[in-house]
């Protein structure tokens, strides 16, 4: 069954920083491209970064030079680094597989506020 457990968020001051962590079974995870999303309220959820099998990038116009996809596959983990955090990126952040599978995680709240 495939799995996705996302964690690292949090309450942050505009300018500030997070990095979220997910972790992920049921999936041979080295083979898989691998995306964080997110859902803000009232809002379709996005595709906010991808990273591929072997480790290629990509990113949603609103986030390019302030987050930083990565992963371990040591650990079967991907990672969001995001800097420079704004309000508009308040949400809630799902990892799931890139093009997603049908299971999805809780997610995790990542709010940006003064």
């Amino acid at each position: 069954q495939v799995q996705f457990v996302e964690s690292g968020g949090g309450l942050v001051q505009p300018g500030g920083s997070l990095r979220l962590s997910c972790a992920a079974s049921g999936v041979i995870f080295s083979f898989v491209g691998m995306g964080w999303y997110r859902q803000a309220p009232g809002k379709r959820r996005e595709l906010v970064a991808g990273i591929s099998s072997v480790g290629s990038t990509n990113y949603v116009d609103s986030v390019k030079g302030r987050f930083t996809i990565f992963r371990d596959n040591t650990k079967n983990t991907v990672y969001l680094q995001m800097n420079s955090l704004k309000p508009e990126d308040t949400a809630v952040y799902y990892c799931n597989s890139d093009p997603p599978a049908r299971s999805w995680g809780q997610g995790t709240q990542v709010t940006v506020s003064s």
